[in-house]
């Protein structure tokens, strides 16, 4: 999985990061063409006093403009991917955490 905005950081950068607030947030967007519709996430680092509402309204936007045309699911994904990203995300956090702290531990 690649999360945005930990390029060039350290892991102790990004526990810092956490430690002083930060988080991982999911966005969600969706993409219908025709019949097909594609839902799909993001993963960025939100650092301490940055806004997950503002990355979270390109997403909407993109839901907004390409989502709606694939029938049946193009609908109601796009609704989903709306109503996450405009309350800021899915803060995953504690899974992105889970999963780090168990690929320290097997190696």
């Amino acid at each position: 999985m690649s999360i945005h905005g930990t390029k060039n950081m350290s892991s102790d950068q990004i526990n810092f990061e956490l430690q002083r607030g930060g988080r991982f947030v999911k966005y969600i967007y969706t993409v219908s063409v025709i019949l097909l519709s594609y839902k799909r996430s993001e993963v960025y680092l939100i650092k301490a006093g940055e806004s997950s509402m503002s990355k979270g309204l390109g997403f909407a936007l993109i839901s907004m403009i390409l989502g709606w045309w694939g029938i049946p699911w193009g609908p109601i994904y796009t609704i989903q991917s709306l109503v996450c990203d405009l309350r800021g995300g899915e803060d995953i956090t504690s899974q992105v955490w889970s999963v780090a702290k168990s690929a320290q531990a097997g190696s």
